[in-house]
């Protein structure tokens, strides 16, 4: 794995608001603090939409590998996936329908992504030649892991949480904050290895 060390700028910001959002339950807010965790939700419900049908319209136009085609197929399945749970598979927005429905739906995503790995090889492959060969922006992904280690150690009272956590009534708010870069850290990675796949695309359509 071949790792870039320089600090994006947006990646700076996100580690500086992380840093604040312990303090965000001290801060007055116009709304109520539930009302204020069920819009975050909503927000983030919209961007992991908005992170599906990026991924798949933004690599449609391109000629790919069929490695390629695969790993970004498989990729918005993620997407879809942390959709899916982020919204407790459906039953945010549907919850008087029976639970069968939303544990049907999240077997289903679940496949999804389980199952390409395990019987399609050229995706297997594709997979091993992105850790191989692909270049990682280092502070993006300590970003992504740290502010989702901090969200679920809130969510399931790990012993991190204290780090962050003062008061337990304020624990919606601190969970959903520290998710907020963390999708948005998923997002910068993966739109910069478009990027550099749109770039392999035309430079050989340039050499012709």
């Amino acid at each position: 794995m071949k790792l870039d060390a320089q600090l994006p700028f947006i990646t700076a910001l996100l580690f500086i608001l992380s840093t604040l959002f312990p303090l965000f339950p001290d801060i007055p807010l116009p709304v109520s603090e539930a009302r204020m965790v069920n819009w975050i939700e909503n927000g983030q419900a919209l961007w992991l939409l908005f992170g599906a049908l990026f991924t798949f319209f933004w690599v449609k136009p391109w000629t790919l590998t069929p490695g390629q085609k695969a790993f970004w197929l498989w990729s918005v399945a993620w997407w879809v996936v942390l959709l899916g749970r982020s919204t407790s598979w459906g039953r945010v927005y549907f919850p008087d329908e029976p639970r069968l429905i939303f544990r049907a739906i999240s077997v289903v995503l679940i496949a999804a992504l389980v199952l390409p790995v395990l019987f399609s090889g050229i995706l297997r492959k594709e997979i091993a030649l992105r850790f191989r060969h692909e270049v990682f922006p280092l502070w993006t992904v300590l970003l992504v892991v740290i502010t989702f280690m901090f969200s679920d150690a809130v969510e399931h009272h790990r012993l991190i949480a204290s780090l962050v956590l003062y008061d337990a009534r304020d624990q919606d708010l601190l969970e959903e904050l520290y998710e907020i870069p963390f999708m948005l850290g998923l997002f910068i990675i993966a739109f910069g290895m478009m990027q550099r796949d749109k770039v392999k695309e035309i430079q050989p359509a340039t050499i012709r």
